[in-house]
This record gives structure tokens, C-alpha cells and sequence, in this order.
């Protein structure tokens, strides 16, 4: 399993964990997600599997919903992460391991529903994303559900806008790469993590290609 250094140094400084809730309040991203999830996801007990899930924020709840869940995240420090957060009580329940979106362990047709909110941005070659993808479909049962996350080409000149960090000297160049090619890189992650890190920002149009939908008529 090999990660992108620049990744791993990243989120191995734990802050994944508190991302989603500044000031200990749940984020409107967060808030989002869990309403998609009820929506989308299959009832429980329905078998996810979670690509890619951090420290657990979203496993945590689906388990104390009825799922039964499995999460794998390549980065040491989410793994043991979201171990604790298993632990905090019976209700949240789920399984963790090391693992990586473009060879996954579970056999053929042994999930319910596959969440992929990460890989599709971290893996920064689309043969890595259509690997990504092509092993999330391989484990859905049939009918499953696979429901993935892409972080748009503007994020960046949206974050800038909002921010004010247009005119920074370290910001603006990022800007204009995600304009030019979606390929988000971090000059000065020590000094400005806030910048993010090595990411791969998603034109609707790619996005579609990459996962085989046709456009919408």
C-alpha cells in the first residue's frame, strides 16, 4: 500500500478528527453528509463498507444506526482512530483496518453499499480513480449502492473568495493550477495547512467520464 508522503504527513497530524466539527459544533459538510446518507443508503442492517474513513465520523453514526460496518483508511493514524471511537460505547460498533481503494480485501459482491468520500480526490491519476471505482463496484452485492464524494474544480477560488487569501503569494498559484488542470498541490503544508494537501480537484464533465455515467439528457 503506498500513499503520497505529502498525504500521510498531512492527516497524520490528527486533525481529520476535529475537521468536521469547529468549535465542537457539527460542520454544514457533516450535517450534509448524514442527511445524503439517510437518504441514500439501504436500510440497516445493511453490510458499508468505508473507503477512505478517516477516524471514523461517518461510521460511527451509521453503526449506532444498525449498520454493520467495516472501515479501511490508509493512514495508520485514522485506523487507530476510528478503533477508539468503536470502542466509545456498544451502540457504535464497527470494524477498522488499514486498507486501499484500489485493491480492496473484501471478496466479490460482499457489501450492501461502499462509501468512497475520499479516494476520489486523494488519488490524483484517473487510472488510480477508475481502479478506485472499478474495485468499490466489484464488492457491491447486487443492487448495492456506491455513493461517492469529488471536491469540485472552484473549491479552491471559493475557499479564496471567502477568506480573503486570493492575494496571498502562496494561495493564488494554487488557485490558478486547480483552475488550469484540477491538480492541487501545497507548496508550504508545514506553514499553511489550512491550503490542504496533494488532491485532485473534479470537473463535473471528468467526473462523469471517469465513472462511466452518461450526461444527463
Amino acid at each position: 500500500m503506498v500513499i503520497d508522503p505529502a498525504i500521510e504527513t498531512h492527516y497524520g497530524t490528527g486533525y481529520e478528527r476535529s475537521r468536521l466539527f469547529p468549535g465542537g459544533q457539527p460542520s454544514l459538510e457533516y450535517v450534509r453528509s448524514m442527511e445524503l446518507l439517510e437518504r441514500l443508503l439501504p436500510a440497516p442492517p445493511a453490510r458499508v463498507l468505508d473507503v477512505g474513513g478517516g477516524p471514523g465520523t461517518d461510521a460511527a453514526p451509521l453503526a449506532r444506526r444498525g449498520y454493520r460496518v467495516h472501515l479501511v483508511d490508509p493512514v495508520p493514524l485514522h485506523v487507530d482512530q476510528a478503533r477508539q471511537a468503536s470502542g466509545a460505547g456498544p451502540a457504535a460498533r464497527f470494524t477498522a483496518a488499514l486498507g486501499d481503494a484500489r485493491e480492496l480485501a473484501e471478496p466479490d459482491a460482499s457489501q450492501d453499499a461502499v462509501l468512497l468520500f475520499g479516494p476520489l480526490y486523494h488519488l490524483t491519476e484517473a487510472g488510480q480513480r477508475r481502479q478506485a471505482l472499478a474495485q468499490a463496484r466489484r464488492v457491491l452485492a447486487p443492487g448495492g449502492r456506491l455513493l461517492a464524494m469529488a471536491v469540485s474544480r472552484f473549491a479552491s477560488l471559493l475557499d479564496g473568495l471567502y477568506a480573503d487569501w486570493l492575494d496571498d503569494p502562496v494561495f493564488g498559484p494554487i488557485v490558478d493550477q486547480d483552475l488550469a488542470d484540477g491538480q492541487h498541490r501545497n507548496p508550504d503544508p508545514v506553514g499553511r495547512p489550512q491550503f490542504f494537501t496533494t488532491a485532485y480537484f473534479h470537473a463535473p464533465r471528468l467526473l462523469r467520464q471517469e465513472s462511466g455515467r452518461r450526461k444527463n439528457p
